[in-house]
């Protein structure tokens, strides 16, 4: 591993970078339920600032500020799991979806339909919507879906002290996780990319597509319930 950086480095990245911390912090919470607050994300994210300015090894190619932003937005993550808001029953009706959607297109072949998926969980088309519209209110992809899809999960292996191995079953997942984003049908795939990739929030979507943005919000959890579902394996 790279030698730590001296105190007067450290202290010097950290403080140049700061702002770095807030902007993510914001941009984060943005995301979440008023419930959260913002500073206790900042709190967060200036201890992952700390541990990143002290483990930068520059002779890996990434500039310091990518390397921090991985470890700031792991922190905050790392944070939002041990205060977990969401109710069980929530992450209970989450579990539930993705198991009827892996059902559904077992027995079909086929992406599963929402009218497919609520006649699986034996509940009204309406009914199936409202938990969709509950479980994207209370859930952060990268927190409860596929915990390993998060940049807090891909640190590298000379920084979090893994095996070779480790790195093997992270390529492996993360190869899983592209196979199968690829084989989500055509508009859930670009909600995710404007919500992830572009980081527009529900309504920006809802304003691209033009349609409302609780619409958005259902197609947004029912792509993670579909992923949940063809991820089962690294997932349980």
């Amino acid at each position: 591993m790279y030698p730590n950086s001296s105190a007067d480095e450290t202290e010097r990245l950290v403080t140049d970078h700061a702002p770095l911390v807030k902007r993510l912090a914001y941009h984060l919470v943005g995301r979440l339920p008023s419930s959260v607050m913002v500073d206790d994300l900042i709190q967060a994210g200036m201890i992952g600032l700390l541990d990143a300015a002290r483990q930068y090894d520059p002779t890996q190619g990434a500039s310091f500020e990518t390397y921090a932003t991985i470890r700031v937005r792991g922190s905050m993550i790392d944070e939002l799991r041990r205060n977990d808001w969401a109710p069980k029953s929530v992450h209970k009706k989450q579990r539930d979806v993705a198991a009827a959607i892996k059902l559904v297109e077992s027995r079909t072949g086929c992406d599963a339909k929402d009218i497919e998926v609520a006649e699986e969980m034996g509940i009204e088309l309406d009914d199936y919507y409202r938990i969709l519209q509950d479980t994207n209110s209370a859930r952060l992809f990268s927190l409860d879906v596929v915990d390993a899809n998060d940049e807090s999960f891909i640190n590298t292996i000379s920084d979090n002290g893994g095996s070779p191995l480790d790195g093997l079953t992270e390529d492996r997942f993360k190869e899983s996780l592209g196979e199968a984003i690829t084989r989500l049908p055509e508009r859930e795939r670009m909600v995710l990319s404007m919500y992830y990739d572009n980081e527009l929030n529900l309504r920006e979507i809802g304003e691209v597509l033009e349609v409302s943005e609780s619409r958005i919000s259902q197609i947004l959890s029912q792509a993670h319930g579909r992923l949940r579902s063809r991820l089962s394996e690294w997932t349980q």
